[in-house]
């Protein structure tokens, strides 16, 4: 049976950012908001402690890096709601500084849950998208300053206008072929695996808006965006920031009333669009 309710999704919000993603979403709408992560045990105890604060989300076990979840929650959604409003893409990982793991490593594993783990996301997901829906993919400005470093000739194929999604993909598997040589650098990809995969998701923003542009459906708006520096487990609370700033700008962009058109297929940092690379 569908719901009539406003149907919002978080992705990675059993804790940090997307924890308060739901919680911010939670206040501010009536409608279900679904949280999911890859664990369902740290799923149910978040929607337990967010249940004691009087809030009733849902929660629906998803893993970037398993299609099957993926298709599973798709199911479910269409199942229960016919539809999605909001789409929050937060879920992601990051090596610690001091980790140990070959760089080659870091890339592979880094650029296959960051980007095409959170494009597999939206590849099974945006076809339920409604007229009006907004999009939120959380991003870095560790992208930012990846596409800083990075030859003339990389940066431009990136940040081409006309680029194709086919072609970002290619990038992205160019640099990680080349980190398995050590060539990354020499074949003009900045050094950073967690930047680079954080690249991959800013670009596959804008191409996703420019390609919904001629979408039947009207107003759906996609915006990349940097939560800042966030303290939390990823930053090794390192962070200056609460989950609850680092929730603004995805909360925000979540939030965009109809008809809007900036920010729109941007990058968005501070609730301010950027001028990316």
């Amino acid at each position: 049976m569908l719901s009539a309710l406003w149907s919002y999704q978080v992705t990675g919000a059993n804790k940090g950012i997307g924890y308060a993603v739901v919680q911010a979403l939670c206040k501010q709408f009536d409608g279900d908001v679904l949280l999911t992560g890859r664990s369902e045990e740290r799923c149910k105890a978040a929607v337990a402690e967010l249940q004691k604060q009087g809030m009733s989300p849902k929660y629906h076990q998803m893993d970037l890096d398993d299609q099957t979840s993926i298709n599973k929650l798709r199911d479910f959604v269409k199942e229960q709601y016919g539809g999605i409003d909001v789409l929050v893409n937060n879920a992601g990982i990051a090596f610690k500084a001091a980790s140990t793991a070959p760089f080659s490593e870091q890339a592979t594993v880094s650029c296959a849950t960051n980007f095409y783990g959170t494009l597999n996301v939206c590849n099974t997901l945006f076809p339920l998208l409604r007229p009006h829906a907004r999009v939120s993919n959380v991003s870095s400005m560790a992208s930012q300053m990846s596409i800083a470093k990075c030859s003339d000739e990389i940066k431009a194929k990136f940040k081409d206008p006309k680029i194709t999604m086919d072609q970002l993909k290619a990038l992205i598997q160019q640099f990680i072929d080349a980190s398995q040589t050590d060539s990354h650098q020499k074949q003009g990809f900045a050094s950073s695996a967690y930047g680079m995969s954080k690249v991959g998701v800013t670009v596959m923003s804008f191409i996703q808006q420019r390609e919904l542009n001629s979408d039947p459906r009207e107003d759906i708006v996609v915006n990349a965006c940097c939560p800042g520096y966030v303290d939390t487990d990823m930053s090794s609370h390192k962070g200056t920031k609460t989950i609850e700033q680092g929730a603004d700008t995805p909360v925000y962009l979540a939030m965009l009333p109809p008809g809007t058109t900036s920010p729109k297929g941007n990058f968005v940092s501070d609730r301010t669009i950027q001028n990316w690379g």
